[in-house]
């Protein structure tokens, strides 16, 4: 069966997003299944939005799983062949889902569509090579991998493929998304852009900016932890040690300095850094959680 509508659902991580998800839901409209992962324990949240939201069906977790696992979770419930992997803080143009139904009739094998960010300046894409550049703004085109915040899953396929356990758990955050198309492009499956489909990112605001801090200690360990994970998967233990090595005497060097000159913030996210490095190393999970109450 074809990509259309009443054949695609759209899953949605969220985690204390109510700042920007009523925008992103808006943008989808209410003819395509929505299913919301809310990785707390707010019942509240969940009865809220399911009596605002006739398309909407909301998932509590009842702990953080982070944006892999969480993502997992809602893909089980899909039942149909095909579903859109967005962020809450992710805002569709008119057209956006319009376009990649009409250009996935033309395209006989894919694993994976995406629209584009309409700031061409921070392309959710990587080429193939170094040497290939996206030119035509007007075409469907093959590229290496999609950032998370907005990716078409062809769900019947990929279900034969991966069993339905899409996203490896064992990140938290960041390059879960870069480790899947790693693995479908690895087995000669096809990922592509579409660039008349559009899409608003709004960029580190899945999370209330009331977390700000809390959430930047978060990025900053996981961002680290999941590189070496992510390199030592696919390259090997040295490779990831190696590469990391240096950022991460660099981290303990910044991590004196703002502590000697008083600096709370910024010392503890190059902490963060660094534990996020030597946590990797010791081939410990990543467990770090940002320190917010449910």
């Amino acid at each position: 069966m074809s990509l259309s509508r009443q054949n695609l659902s759209i899953v949605i991580v969220t985690y204390k997003s109510e700042a920007v998800l009523h925008d992103c839901l808006n943008s989808i409209g209410n003819d395509i299944e929505i299913i919301i992962v809310e990785n707390s324990n707010n019942i509240k949240f969940k009865e809220n939005l399911e009596k605002k939201y006739a398309n909407v069906s909301c998932i509590i977790s009842m702990k953080n799983l982070g944006m892999g696992a969480g993502n997992n979770v809602g893909i089980k419930r899909v039942n149909n062949d095909f579903v859109l992997i967005l962020n809450p803080d992710v805002i569709l143009e008119n057209s956006t889902i319009d376009e990649l139904i009409s250009v996935s009739k033309n395209i006989q094998n894919y694993a994976i569509l995406a629209p584009i960010s309409s700031d061409i300046d921070y392309p959710n894409y990587k080429v193939l090579n170094s040497k290939n550049k996206i030119v035509n703004f007007q075409q469907v085109q093959k590229v290496r991998s999609v950032d998370g915040f907005a990716m078409l899953l062809n769900k019947k396929k990929l279900d034969k493929i991966f069993n339905k356990e899409y996203f490896d758990e064992n990140f938290f955050m960041y390059l879960e998304n870069d480790d899947l198309c790693k693995r479908i492009i690895d087995i000669n499956e096809n990922i592509f852009i579409v660039p008349t489909s559009k899409i608003k990112h709004l960029g580190g605001k899945a999370v209330d900016i009331k977390y700000n801090n809390e959430i930047e200690f978060s990025r900053n360990w996981h961002w680290i932890w999941s590189k070496f994970y992510y390199k030592k998967k696919h390259f090997g233990y040295l490779n990831a040690f190696l590469s990391g090595f240096p950022k991460f005497i660099s981290s303990l060097i910044k991590y004196f300095f703002y502590r000697v000159i008083g600096k709370k913030i910024k010392q503890k996210i190059y902490l963060n850094r660094a534990s996020g490095f030597f946590n990797a190393a010791k081939k410990k999970p990543s467990w770090y959680r940002p320190g917010i109450k449910d």
